[in-house]
Parts: structure tokens; sequence; C-alpha cells
């Protein structure tokens, strides 16, 4: 049974499951959806066509499912969906999807937004991703699984940060950062791979072998050898690697250029 502060506002169209605890003062409107042991706390606001689902916590003064800051946003479909023991942390805000651009905002699970963090329309954040406090996200934003985002960085619209990448505490980054990589920088740049969280996350010493030497390939590259050699060189000695497989996929699926190195 749900646990409701009495002087918590709850709108009748939002759903509540089971030992779900709604702090005093929070606010939950409009058809949010709080999944199992869901705990909002004091003050914290949930709102709009919101999914949040089992095992997360909404800390103080969060704003999760706003409206999106999109001028062209006139009203229309718009939603967002967290993802089971995320974690959302003091002022954090949340923006929903728009209409034009996909109409969900998602955040995956296990993922952990500190303080101050903002999340834009339309993003889509993977598992197990970390934003320190004051990380920033433009809207239409992809981060994969397990990507850091370094404190007070800033991150431009439409870009990709690649699975187990992290970048480096007030960077700006305007390209995509490959898989595994580490960027820092304003106008962010490559520094090597992030070696740190690969060991971590349990990649084998064989993997992140091959993953240094691939990074080589492609951004330590001889006079006169273009990034495309370079890939098909990678492909050819690599493939049985996923991980490889991925990185290439990543860079070919580029629009709006790869961050190169520093």
């Amino acid at each position: 049974m749900a646990e409701i502060h009495p002087t918590a506002i709850v709108s009748p169209a939002a759903s509540i499951a089971g030992n779900v605890v709604i702090g005093p003062y929070a606010v939950i409107e409009g058809e949010v959806v709080l999944g199992d042991g869901v705990k909002v706390d004091h003050h914290a606001t949930v709102t709009g066509k919101t999914m949040i689902d089992a095992g997360c916590r909404i800390y103080p003064y969060a704003l999760v499912g706003t409206d999106p800051q999109d001028l062209k946003y006139k009203g229309g479909d718009s939603e967002l969906t967290v993802g089971e023991k995320t974690i959302v942390r003091e002022y954090v805000t949340i923006s929903r999807g728009t209409p034009t651009g996909g109409v969900i905002t998602r955040v995956g699970k296990q993922c952990f937004l500190m303080a101050y963090c903002h999340v834009a329309h339309d993003c889509q954040l993977g598992d197990q991703v970390m934003m320190a406090n004051g990380a920033t996200l433009a809207g239409h934003i992809i981060i994969e699984n397990q990507a850091i985002i370094g404190g007070l960085a800033a991150i431009h619209q439409f870009c990709r940060i690649g699975c187990s990448a992290m970048i480096a505490g007030m960077a700006g980054v305007s390209q995509d950062v490959p898989p595994y990589c580490l960027a820092s920088g304003n106008h962010s740049r490559l520094h090597g791979l992030n070696l740190i969280g690969l060991r971590r996350q349990g990649f084998s010493k064989e993997t992140i072998r091959v993953l240094k030497k691939v990074f080589l390939l492609f951004f330590h590259r001889l006079p006169g050898i273009g990034l495309a050699q370079a890939m098909e060189q990678v492909e050819k000695e690599y493939s049985q690697f996923p991980e490889v497989n991925h990185m290439l996929e990543f860079i070919r699926g580029s629009e709006r250029g790869i961050c190169r190195k520093s």
C-alpha cells in the first residue's frame, strides 16, 4: 500500500503502485505512473505523461516530466519514461519529448543523475548512465549504456555519446564521442580510452589491448591514410570483437562528426 503524506498533492489521473512513498508537499500531477517501491521526496514534482519504473527515487525539489523547453512545442503527444532503480537527485530537471522529436524522452535503468543536472526533450539515455552535478544535455541527445558525464559538462543537441565513454568535467561537447573513449575540454577532443571505466566494468585485458590499437589506428593515422581506410583495416583485423564492431557502427552512423584527437 502506498504511503502518501497528507500535504502531498496527487492527481486522480495518476496511477500509484504498491509500496510507493510520496513525501510532504510533493506534487504528482497528470497521467503519472509510479511503479512499485518508487519514493518521491518532499517538494519534488512529477508531472505530465510520465512513467517512473520500480525502485526509482526522486529527491527533493527535482522536477521530472516538465514541458519541453522548445519554442516549437505547442502541446500534443509528449512523454517521459524513467527506468527502474534510477536515482534523480536534488533540483534535477527532465523534460518530456516533443511530437517532432519522437515524442518520448527516455532515461534507462539504474542511472544516477546528480544534483542540478538537466536532461532536455527527446534525449535517450541508456542504462547505468551517470551524470555528475550540473551536467547539461540539450535536446535529441543519445547517451549509450554506462557512459559518464562529468560535472558542469554541456553537450550540444543531436550529439551522441558512446557506451562506456567518459566526458570530463566542464567539457563542451559539440560532436559525437565514440564508445570507450575519454573526451575533455572546450570544444572537446579525445584523450585516449576511458581505461579506468573499462576496467571497472570488467572488460578483459585482451579487449582493452585491442581497443587501444583501434584507437591508434583511427586517431593517430599516418599521413595519407583517411578514416575510411583505417576503418577498413580495423574491420579486417578485429571484427571478431563485438566492442570493435560497435565502435565501427557508431562512427558510420555519425551525423555531427566525431571528436578528434587532441
